[in-house]
């Protein structure tokens, strides 16, 4: 029996937080004491049913909240500010902006980021400077999750969290020149001699690479979960178009060549799926990278072809505004966000070993 439609509101992030806190879904998806880890089989509902209902953008918003923010800050409050903060985000009465990417270096390489936080003063304070560029939520949120550096050198131990309300002196926040991914809040964030109490540091100083890299593996599921439901909803919807459209009285639906196109999208988002069902308690449960790399790669390239496809199916219909050409530029962001395609097949090229043995029956 399916399970029941969990009753999102057709709202924007912070509304369908409220909804999910107060139908008791975020402590199912949590755990009545959370420990940073979640349920990948409610997280996936929950994707599925907000992909069905509301835009781009805003699922895009609930999910780095979901399976990012909050699942990390709730390793590291181990602070006043930082505890306050995540009863909130667990209530649903705070939204979350989770601030890697640097405006000093490619997004994908964060060793090389240039936002400090310095540690030194002996006034019990910090200083945060530099600045994150694209940061989902930027615009709503009340604090961001920055990922900073607090001593020089590229070892993963040089990097650390910090808490930042984004009304504290010194935080600029820029809205991205996009018109793409509505409700997603997206910004730019500039700190210029920002100045909080050190409990703002979160955990221990230099666990910031090493505790981003077991979240990053949570998100890359939810990731490919959203993928299914999204080439799911767009391959139906062009079923449906072509079906409603006829050359010489018979059903583009008909063609051989569209329904091989059809069927090869189909099959791809199969393979997609059972990956992923696969893969779920492994990532969710163990952090496991490599399957989580593996499942990223798989979903960046099956949305790119399964969207690229709808596209070119749909004609000039897709240009309308329900069409799939905003929806394929919009899904471009499968391919970058959370590691670029090629940057994660590098990263299963190097343990080629471990996939290929998992597949030895």
């Amino acid at each position: 029996m399916p399970d029941r439609p969990l009753g999102l509101p057709a709202d924007d992030t912070a509304g369908i937080l409220k909804a999910l806190a107060a139908s008791g879904t975020l402590t199912e998806l949590y755990g009545r004491e959370p420990t940073g880890r979640l349920d990948p089989l409610l997280l996936r509902r929950i994707l599925t049913e907000a992909d069905a209902q509301s835009p781009t953008g805003t699922v895009l918003a609930l999910l780095v909240q979901l399976a990012s923010a909050t699942p990390l800050l709730t390793e590291m409050a181990d602070g006043p500010a930082a505890a306050h903060t995540l009863r909130a985000a667990l209530h649903g009465e705070e939204l979350l902006a989770l601030a890697a990417t640097d405006t000093a270096a490619p997004g994908s390489d964060l060793a090389a980021l240039g936002t400090t936080a310095d540690l030194s003063g002996t006034d019990g304070d910090m200083v945060l400077d530099g600045g994150k560029r694209w940061v989902t939520s930027a615009l709503t949120a009340g604090h961001a999750l920055v990922l900073a550096r607090h001593r020089p050198g590229r070892h993963f131990t040089s990097f650390t969290w910090v808490l930042v309300p984004l009304t504290a002196p010194g935080v600029t926040v820029q809205a991205a020149d996009t018109d793409l991914f509505d409700g997603a809040g997206l910004g730019h964030l500039r700190f210029h001699s920002v100045r909080l109490p050190r409990e703002h540091v979160l955990g221990r100083s230099g666990r910031g690479l090493a505790l981003f890299a077991r979240h990053l593996t949570v998100e890359r599921l939810a990731s490919a979960a959203w993928a299914v439901a999204l080439c799911r909803r767009a391959l139906a919807d062009t079923d449906r178009r072509l079906a409603d459209r006829s050359v010489d009285g018979t059903p583009l639906r008909r063609s051989s060549s569209v329904r091989q196109r059809l069927a090869d999208c189909a099959v791809r988002l199969s393979a997609l799926d059972a990956l992923w069902t696969q893969s779920a308690d492994r990532i969710a449960g163990h952090h496991d990278a490599t399957a989580a790399a593996t499942l990223k790669a798989l979903s960046g390239m099956t949305v790119e072809h399964v969207l690229t496809a709808c596209g070119h199916l749909q004609g000039a219909d897709g240009f309308d505004r329900g069409g799939a050409q905003r929806l394929r530029a919009e899904a471009a962001v499968f391919g970058i966000g959370g590691g670029a395609t090629e940057v994660v097949l590098d990263t299963v090229a190097e343990r080629l070993d471990q996939v290929l043995d998992r597949l030895t029956p």
